[in-house]
Formats: C-alpha cells, structure tokens, sequence
C-alpha cells in the first residue's frame, strides 16, 4: 500500500494512492503520522474502498511525513561511502545525527542551493518510518515497529559540515533535502535487505547499491536509537549513503541552480526535485 501527503486547496491532506489518482483518507484520520499510530493496513484500505480518486496532477506532494517529531540520520553506513571518506577503521556503534523537518521539502518540491555554501553535495537514502511507539526495542523485535519506507535525499554542505566535529550545520540548511514520494507500507516490503537505491544527477547515474551492505541493519538501528530515546509513530529513520557522493569524485561533481536530482528506490519509486538558487 502506498500512502502520500499532499496539499489540495491550501488544505493538508494524504490518501492512499492508486494508479488512478490518490484517494483522500484524512476525513478519517488528520494525517498520515496519525493514521499510522492508530490504523491498521487493513483498516485503511477498508477506508479506501469506494472513495475517488484524485489525479495526481491537480495535487501538490507534501513530505512524506510532514509533522515528524524526530529526523534520525546515520552517517558512514556503507562500507564503501566510509572507505571514500578514508575512514581508517569501521564504526562499532552508529553515527547519529538529526535533521530538522524545514530542512526537507516533497517531491517536485524545489531543493534550495544555499548562497554561502561552496561545496552542495547529493546523498540518497532510504529512510524507514516508524509505525508504533519504540522503547528498548530488540534488534530482534526491531521490524514489528515499521510502518513503511520511503526516499530520501540526504543532502549535505561539505563545507559547512567540515567546520567542527559537530555536522550539524552541513545538514540543516533550509530546504536543501527532500523526502517522499510516499510511504511503501512495510507488509510490501518483508526483507528491505533486497531494496536497490540509485542516485541520479540530472539523468547520470551518480551512486548505486543495495540495502544490504549497511554496516547497520535497520533493525539494529531501531533497536540501539530505541535505547536513548523513545521512537514515536511517524518519526524518520534515514539509513545512511553509498559511495559515489560528488565531492570525492575528480573533479568533484556538486549540485548547482537548474539540476534535477532523482533517487529511485526499487519497490518504493523515485523521489525527483529540481533544484534552485537560494533567494535574498
């Protein structure tokens, strides 16, 4: 099942989207965190039945979840991303970092170049959604408390986020990621191990690998985030990037006003955003 965030109107809406169009849901829950705190699968396809749907092309896509309480990052989750960044030795425990929600923006949304930022870097992610409250959870418990994945562009400053030892800053500038097009409920996707992610730069393929070389499992991740915190319905959890990121490359290959940026996910879709210069 497919479930996206939309606006029609100027109102806040999210459905269940079809090949038809989206089917409008938040006349029985307010939004699409809140159905998965207190919906089923089953009872929001129920919800669905006979209801019209809405062409996509007279909506505009909002984030996947626009109202998380928590954006989780991972950083150095691929084996070969760490190897890129001469890291010397692997991780023995996650790299965590947060995202701020106005730092992301939808699908077709537009990705904000930041004016002072030299060096404005492509990372695509999957990032998985919680489904239900996550306390001290097991790495073996950890896949009963997904509600869904979706994409994720992970962008990030190198310059900015190269000032300290805190990245922080580098990945927190205002509309420079996004996230969407919609959440693939985890009942579609039973072994996000098999999932392939590609990152494209105006067409050209820029990284490319499969979920199952995170040095993290996502259920390892659930469990040890779980442990310091409380994972609540609709918080994201985004994975960690493959080799490939620009500023490695030689030359470096770094986003600009007037690209496109895709990341496509198999099972899942393709997140697409231009990008445009900051304003002001």
């Amino acid at each position: 099942m497919k479930l996206a965030s939309y606006s029609e109107g100027g109102k806040a809406r999210f459905g269940m989207v079809t090949e038809a169009g989206i089917i409008d849901l938040s006349e029985r829950w307010p939004s699409l965190k809140d159905a998965l705190a207190n919906a089923s699968v089953a009872e929001m396809q129920a919800a669905a039945q006979g209801g019209v749907a809405r062409p996509v092309d007279g909506l505009t896509f909002e984030q996947t979840i626009p109202n998380p309480d928590k954006i989780i990052c991972v950083g150095l989750n691929y084996k070969t991303h760490a190897d890129e960044a001469s890291v010397a030795a692997l991780p023995e425990k996650p790299s965590l970092f947060v995202r701020f929600p106005s730092s992301q923006v939808a699908h077709q949304q537009p990705v904000v170049c930041p004016k002072n930022v030299a060096q404005f870097d492509f990372e695509g992610e999957l990032a998985v959604v919680i489904g239900r409250r996550a306390r001290h959870v097991s790495a073996a418990d950890a896949m009963d408390y997904v509600g869904g994945y979706t994409c994720f562009a992970e962008n990030s400053a190198r310059d900015w986020q190269a000032h300290s030892r805190q990245i922080t800053p580098g990945k927190n500038f205002w509309h420079s990621g996004a996230m969407g097009p919609w959440l693939v409920t985890a009942d579609e996707i039973p072994d996000p191990r098999r999932l392939e992610l590609t990152t494209r730069l105006n067409g050209e393929q820029m990284q490319h690998d499969s979920v199952s070389n995170l040095i993290f499992d996502i259920p390892y991740l659930i469990s040890y985030i779980s442990g310091f915190t409380a994972l609540e319905p609709g918080d994201v959890i985004a994975t960690g990037t493959p080799s490939g990121v620009g500023v490695v490359r030689k030359p470096p290959i770094l986003m600009k006003p007037g690209d496109r940026l895709e990341i496509e996910i198999s099972g899942i879709g393709v997140l697409s955003n231009p990008l445009v210069a900051e304003e002001g």
